[in-house]
Formats: C-alpha cells, sequence, structure tokens
C-alpha cells in the first residue's frame, strides 16, 4: 500500500500545473508565486483540487497509471498530437483497466479526434469515481450534442448528475448548458467581460464550447481566439491544460 500511494503522489504531480495560487472559499485568494507581474487568479486550476481524490483512490488499484505517460499524453495533446496521445492512453487502460475512470485528459483528446461516442464514455466513467466535477459533466454534454444527429437540447435529458461547483464561473456555464436560456448566456458573457482573470479565460472557453455545440461556428471562433487571447491565458495559466486545449482547438478548427 505505501508504495501505491507513493505512485498515486507522483501521479499527482504529473497531472497538476505549476501551483501559483490557492483558491479560497468565498473568492479569496491566497497569494503564491507568479510570473512577472501577472496576478493569480482566484479560478481554481482545473485539477488543482478535483483530481486529487481521485489519483489517490486509484493508488490500491493494481498496477497504477504511469506517472510518465500522463505527461506524455497530455504533452502530446498540447503539440496538437491527439491520435498519439489516445493511443498513450489506451496503452495505459491496456495495462490497468482501472486507470480508465481518472484519464480525464483522455476524454479531451476524443473529443478532439471527433470520436464522440468514446468521449462520451470516458466522461461517464469519470464522474462515476468524482460525482462533484462539473466540467466532466459538460464536455460529457458536449459529447452527445456532437455525435450524428445529436443535439445539446437532446443531450441534456441524459445529462449526468453531478454536485455544485465551488467557482462561480462554473456554476455560471453549468446553468447554461443545462438550460440553454438568453439570461444565462448574458451572465456568462458578463463573467468574460469582468470577471477575475482567470474566469475570464473560462467564461470565453465555455461559450466557444457551447456555440460549436449549436453549429455556431463564427460565434465559437470568435469566443474562442477571446479565450486565447486573455492575460490568464497569455501569462500565469498558459500552462494550464485547458489554455493548451484552446490552443489546440484553434488550430484543428482553422482558426489560426
Amino acid at each position: 500500500m505505501q508504495a501505491a500511494a507513493a505512485t498515486a503522489l507522483s501521479i499527482l504531480a504529473a497531472l497538476l500545473p505549476p501551483p501559483i495560487s490557492t483558491a479560497l472559499g468565498g473568492g479569496a485568494v491566497r497569494p503564491g508565486p507568479s510570473r512577472g507581474d501577472q496576478r493569480c487568479p482566484p479560478t481554481l486550476r482545473r485539477r488543482a483540487v478535483l483530481t486529487t481524490p481521485l489519483v489517490l483512490a486509484s493508488a490500491v488499484a493494481p498496477q497504477p497509471a504511469s506517472a510518465s505517460m500522463v505527461r506524455d499524453g497530455m504533452a502530446a495533446f498540447a503539440a496538437n498530437r491527439v491520435g498519439e496521445s489516445i493511443a498513450l492512453y489506451d496503452k495505459m487502460i491496456e495495462a490497468d483497466p482501472a486507470s480508465k475512470p481518472y484519464l480525464w485528459q483522455r476524454g479531451l483528446s476524443l473529443y478532439y479526434a471527433d470520436r464522440f461516442a468514446d468521449g462520451a464514455e470516458q466522461f461517464a466513467a469519470d464522474v462515476a469515481v468524482n460525482p462533484n466535477d462539473t466540467e466532466e459533466q459538460i464536455w460529457h454534454l458536449l459529447c452527445l450534442a456532437r455525435q450524428q444527429g445529436g443535439s445539446l437540447e437532446a443531450a441534456r435529458k441524459s445529462a449526468l448528475k453531478v454536485g455544485t461547483d465551488r467557482r462561480p464561473v462554473m456554476r455560471a456555464v453549468q446553468q447554461l448548458f443545462l438550460s440553454g436560456g438568453e439570461a444565462e448566456e448574458r451572465e456568462l458573457a458578463a463573467i468574460a467581460r469582468d470577471g477575475d482573470v482567470g474566469s475570464r479565460f473560462y467564461a470565453a472557453l465555455y461559450l466557444s464550447l457551447y456555440h460549436e455545440s449549436l453549429g455556431d461556428q463564427a460565434a465559437a471562433e470568435a469566443r474562442m481566439r477571446e479565450a486565447v487571447d486573455t492575460d490568464y491565458a497569455r501569462g500565469g495559466g498558459r500552462s494550464d491544460p485547458m489554455v493548451e486545449l484552446a490552443r489546440v482547438a484553434m488550430q484543428r478548427r482553422g482558426w489560426q
């Protein structure tokens, strides 16, 4: 068990971006190391909290996933070698089937490989072991909406049940994807315009994905350009896996 726990901690180190801040409840921020004059955003880094229990839980599984392979898969994806990243994650699952629910990165790769049914399956497996992850719920909806003959409206009938996200921006994202209302879209657009440095990025990113799910490519492109041009994406958040995803989206959609 001690060896498994040590392996889990090494996987955790591989999954987490450099710790530039620690977000506290209520939007307060404990200052951490920053790059240049970039202020550390009160938005939680994508897996800074949510991944921790998953990795530790996977320590009890036989042959835990290799931290180096996780890093290699994420690096391949960030370099727009999406197929290579999927092959690496599949190799990990072949060696250790119990690792599959913890490979949220694989779901993102599958989405950008247009393997939407497989992506939906991956995100459903993720939520089964981590029922408090709002982003997995949203990506599951995105995959369902992009399947042949699918739509976001139809996908909502199969929405996964998750808990309440502590991040105001992600609560707004969730409300938009689950309701599709104009008021919810205006609320998220306001965060993209006036929110804290990290929330502006996440709001623009998910507005882009929302418009993509509706088939509005012009609006999707405009919002994704806005996301990659935020201070967060250009500064302290540039190593955030979701910032890397935004750049990959720009390349794969031909928006460069």
